[in-house]
């Protein structure tokens, strides 16, 4: 029977006879035509650092691509990790169990049973709080559980499996995302994090490095490209509703937060978003500008917007904390 990594959000799986690693984490995402592969260095640097940000065209399949890269890179001494695609999971937010804390993401578990659309026997499920900074009196403490169906992580994981690269953690997007806000964010106070990419738009509220609140909206890259200014400014003001619908749920859940500014990476045929977002919000807006927080001086390609919005959340997931 193949064994499945936990989802690993908060955790890391140990493997037997595993030899010493390399520091940082590397982040491998399987496309159709190709793999893109990141490689971040956080521990003993003054910023992160991005070792390797490369998309390595498919040859042969996923597996012989992978085994490629394993004897190229030498995988072996890294620690491996993968996203999770959109629709492979799902992320519910519930009431806390009454449980010992160290207990609540497995007891979570059972709360989720009428949320999910399949049995949650045959679900991966994980679980991590939602801080309570701000949290009304007496409210009951809340948790993000993201399940995702057994068979959906067994086929994440199995070309890995077969090229023998153990995955010591399987991510997702909103996590990876946090994990870039984090380098963002003004002490004591909130950001929210507005990425683009092929499939969408992902807004994230973060503080201290925690993740509060995300969103999905249906605006994408694609959305932009060839765009009339009619349809251009259809999709900024949609933006703009999503993003003050979320504000106020923010202040609403989490008022003594102070959301400090809003954070959107670069939209090529979208140059004056910024500006647009910035006059119709009450809170301050900036771009992203991966250069201004982290470290890639053999890796020229991530000053270009279009790349950037690529690898985002690949870098994002490769920069999680190092093992325990």
């Amino acid at each position: 029977m193949m064994k499945l990594p936990s989802l690993g959000f908060l955790r890391n799986l140990r493997f037997l006879g595993a030899t010493q690693r390399a520091p940082g984490w590397i982040c491998i995402n399987l496309w159709p035509d190709r793999l893109d592969v990141s490689h971040v260095v956080a521990a003993g640097k003054a910023r992160p650092e991005v070792a390797i940000c490369e998309s390595y065209r498919t040859e042969g399949g996923d597996i012989a691509t992978l085994k490629r890269l394993r004897r190229e890179l030498q995988l072996d001494r890294f620690r491996c990790t993968t996203l999770l695609k959109s629709g492979n999971y799902q992320i519910v937010q519930v009431e806390a169990p009454n449980v010992p804390k160290q207990e609540a993401r497995s007891a979570v578990r059972w709360r989720i049973r009428d949320m999910i659309d399949y049995p949650v026997e045959s679900a991966t499920v994980d679980a991590l709080f939602i801080p309570d900074a701000g949290r009304a009196a007496g409210r009951v403490p809340q948790m993000f559980a993201v399940a995702a169906r057994n068979d959906a992580i067994a086929a994440t994981v199995k070309p890995f499996n077969d090229a023998d690269i153990p995955l010591e953690a399987i991510d997702i997007p909103e996590l990876a995302q946090r994990n870039l806000a984090r380098c963002l964010e003004p002490d004591g106070r909130g950001l929210g994090l507005l990425a683009f990419d092929a499939g969408g738009a992902l807004l994230t509220f973060t503080c201290g490095g925690e993740l509060f609140q995300h969103r999905h909206i249906e605006v994408s890259l694609a959305s932009f490209e060839g765009a009339s200014p009619a349809q251009r400014t259809g999709h900024y003001e949609r933006l703009v509703l999503e993003l003050q619908r979320s504000l106020d749920h923010f202040d609403r859940q989490f008022a003594h937060v102070a959301v400090a500014r809003v954070m959107i990476t670069p939209v090529p045929g979208a140059d004056d978003l910024r500006e647009y977002l910035a006059a119709n919000l009450d809170v301050p807006v900036a771009l992203v500008h991966l250069s201004e927080i982290m470290d890639f001086p053999h890796i020229p390609e991530l000053h270009e917007d279009a790349r950037q919005a690529q690898c985002l959340q690949l870098i994002g997931a490769a920069l999680r904390e190092e093992a325990a």
